[in-house]
């Protein structure tokens, strides 16, 4: 089972990709800046599906 904190951490590895994706391709519509985009994407939707199945009982 996936932690909060490890889904932040890969969340963040895949931010600083996606960042030197953009320096390098100097685009957001290239495809490989688009593709790691869609990697952050799902990674920032399982780490909301996670929050959401762990929310505590009030």
């Amino acid at each position: 089972m996936e932690t909060k904190e490890g889904i932040k951490f890969n969340i963040e590895r895949e931010r600083h990709k996606l960042h030197i994706m953009k320096q390098r391709y100097r685009e957001f519509n290239h495809p490989k800046v688009l593709g790691q985009s869609l990697v952050l994407d799902e990674l920032i939707n399982k780490y909301n599906r996670f929050l959401k199945e762990n929310k505590p009982i009030a």
